[in-house]
């Protein structure tokens, strides 16, 4: 396998350090990240100052080809596709994200943007979050994400323009209750901005707010979490409404 590993979390991050030192092992490996934390940066990409790519090398993983770029993830995967790697890869893996990407959030995630790049670009890609955010231990995850590789690139495949978005409990390997495969749920943040004041007497807004979590199935990747279960969950870039287009087909639309 030729695989291309990138994030949002940053190139330093701990959750790509661990996908390197798994990915190596049994894969050709390439790393494109950005060259500090880009989280919630969505699918953003740079048109206005020119990208820069630094050849770097890891201390753990010397012979692993790592480019560190002053971009967005999206700005990563295209420009590793389109420039910098000698070969396409067989397959682009973005994480592991120090957070869960669930539900809607993965709209905003710079994560899963990077993943959908791969998608749009024609390869086969996973984007992958550890739910646990303050105590992070990515190495089950890391494991689990190395096997699904192998199956997906060497037996069942991906489906063209689509990802798979993969969230691991933080809840740990002995506590795992199994994998699901799920739909998205729906996240909501209620009083998301906290107003404060500077100093200076000046208003500003800080983005923060209390997470709900709308349980709409047991079949989400959200409800999969709670139950302890690694949630697995097919995404594709067309956001078309077909239900809709097919009924609106019966409308008469004049000009």
């Amino acid at each position: 396998m030729r695989i291309l590993l990138t994030n949002d979390d940053g190139i330093y991050a701990e959750g790509l350090q661990v996908l390197v030192r798994r990915f190596q092992q049994v894969a050709e490996t390439f790393v494109v990240a950005p060259d500090h934390e880009q989280s919630a940066t969505g699918h953003a990409i740079t048109m206005h100052r020119p990208l820069r790519a630094e050849k770097i090398k890891f201390l753990h993983s010397p012979k692993v080809l790592a480019w560190s770029v002053n971009g967005t993830p999206a700005d990563c995967v295209k420009l590793a596709v389109e420039a910098i790697l000698p070969e396409k890869p067989d397959l682009v893996i973005s994480g592991i994200n120090r957070g869960a990407n669930l539900g809607t959030d993965v709209l905003y995630s710079g994560t899963v943007s990077a993943a959908i790049e791969a998608a749009i670009l024609g390869l086969p890609a996973i984007a992958v979050s550890l739910t646990e955010y303050k105590e992070p231990v990515y190495d089950y995850a890391a494991e689990f994400i190395c096997k699904m590789a192998r199956s997906l690139t060497l037996e069942k495949g991906i489906s063209p323009g689509t990802l798979l978005n993969v969230n691991v409990p933080g809840c740990g390997r002995e506590s795992m209750s199994g994998v699901s495969l799920t739909r998205l749920g729906v996240r909501q943040y209620r009083n998301a901005f906290e107003r404060r004041t500077d100093p200076r007497g000046r208003t500003y807004y800080w983005l923060a707010g209390e997470l709900i979590e709308t349980m709409d199935g047991d079949d989400t990747d959200v409800a999969a979490i709670k139950r302890c279960r690694i949630s697995v969950t097919p995404i594709h870039f067309d956001l078309t409404n077909h239900d809709l287009l097919a009924r609106l087909k019966d409308w008469k639309i004049e000009l």
